[in-house]
């Protein structure tokens, strides 16, 4: 009884690894090709934007983007190499194993047969059966002689699908190591792409260094920009938060909206598995940053983050909500504000819209389309809880 439950506990623990194993390739897998599919997006908008635009600090963002999903990229490939390296070891060591299994068979086959050769001849066996010294002997060599026939053909059979097993993980071994071949192609490439960028960002960096005041009279803008969507959006939500608790100017109490707390714990709970908005590359980060080139300048605080699309990329909701205001504001055009209990979602730099104050939104419905703005198609989208600006990819799921 515990020899049978120690075998059921080791194939479990082989059906686990195997498992585990499984999702992980397939993991990374779709990480890789998340990668690459970023990455080819990121090409696009570089392409098109080399011909409509000057803006180097533009370009700069999006080529320091695709130059740290080619180093991701080739971390993969670095795992999947040496992945591919330790099971190709791993095969070798086996088939070894098989060889040698299969070279002591076929000497123990051999020997089966030179015995059953030299017995081959019928009065032989009876002379060897009669020979017997007492009953027990001549019954063992009766019982040897009558078997012998059956043992070859079941160390044949064995034989057979020994060397049927060797040769299918040959096969296997030779799909392994094209298949480790190719991914050092392919990360070769990669490597040369990464040199080509690099190169082309600090030609970038070169020419903003070179027109720094014209750059920093941008960011002034910027800047301006910035502060002023922040204080709006901060005002929007104080107001809706007041609306909530009292009624606003010329309201009664019953006229006045209370705060849908069931929604917002709804959208409290699917925090990390929110949908994204749209498919693209994230090249603006939440929070405080230095300028990428002029590194003693603090950019303004990012309440959101940018999210870099292909032109005309849909816009879509993260969650069931209201829409509760739409705006224009210099530098982002229009925005979309839409409230889930005490939490809002804010989706700026559109072009289009496609909901006005009022609506109710679901999870994934379209809300717009991404403008393109000095020939960069970029939607910034924020979150908050109440007055508190949230980072965005916190609550969206991973990719």
């Amino acid at each position: 009884m515990m020899y049978l439950r120690r075998i059921f506990l080791i194939l479990c623990m082989v059906l686990s690894a195997f498992v585990l194993q499984a999702q992980d390739t397939s993991y990374q897998e779709n990480k890789k090709s998340q990668l690459e599919k970023e990455i080819a997006q990121l090409e696009t908008m570089l392409s098109h934007n080399a011909s409509k635009s000057n803006n180097a600090l533009n370009e700069l963002t999006l080529i320091r983007k695709q130059i740290s999903l080619r180093k991701e990229l080739i971390s993969q490939s670095d795992a999947e190499i040496k992945a591919l390296n330790d099971t190709i070891r791993k095969t070798n060591n086996h088939i070894a194993r098989l060889q040698e299994r299969y070279d002591n068979m076929s000497i123990y086959f051999e020997k089966l047969v030179r015995n059953a050769y030299k017995n081959r001849d019928s009065r032989l066996w009876y002379m060897y059966i009669l020979g017997s010294s007492n009953f027990s002997q001549a019954f063992r060599r009766y019982d040897y002689l009558k078997t012998l026939s059956v043992r070859m053909n079941e160390e044949a059979s064995q034989l057979k699908e020994l060397k049927a097993q060797m040769e299918q993980e040959k096969q296997r071994l030779s799909s392994l190591r094209a298949q480790a071949q190719n991914v050092r192609a392919g990360r070769a490439k990669e490597l040369e792409n990464l040199a080509k960028q690099e190169k082309k960002s600090n030609n970038l960096i070169a020419q903003l260094n070179r027109n720094k005041s014209s750059y920093q009279r941008q960011l002034r803008d910027k800047r301006k920009q910035v502060e002023a969507l922040n204080k709006e959006i901060e005002k929007i939500i104080a107001e809706y938060i007041a609306q909530s608790t009292k009624p606003a100017k010329g309201e009664t109490k019953k006229q006045s909206k209370p705060i849908d707390y069931k929604l917002a714990g709804e959208f409290e709970a699917n925090k990390g598995k929110l949908p994204w908005p749209v498919d693209g590359s994230v090249v603006e980060k939440f929070g405080k940053h230095n300028h990428p080139v002029y590194k003693n300048l603090v950019m303004p605080f990012n309440n959101g983050i940018g999210i870099a699309v292909p032109k005309n990329t849909e816009v879509k909701a993260i969650f069931d909500g209201e829409v509760k205001r739409v705006i224009v504001m210099p530098g982002y055009n229009q925005c979309v504000l839409v409230q889930h209990g005490n939490y809002f979602s804010f989706y700026c730099k559109l072009g289009q819209v496609s909901v006005k104050a009022g609506d109710k939104v679901k999870t994934g419905q379209s809300i717009g389309v991404v403008d393109t703005i000095d020939s960069q198609t970029l939607l910034h989208l924020q979150v908050w809880k109440e007055k508190t600006p949230q980072n965005p990819e916190t609550w969206l799921r991973p990719r």
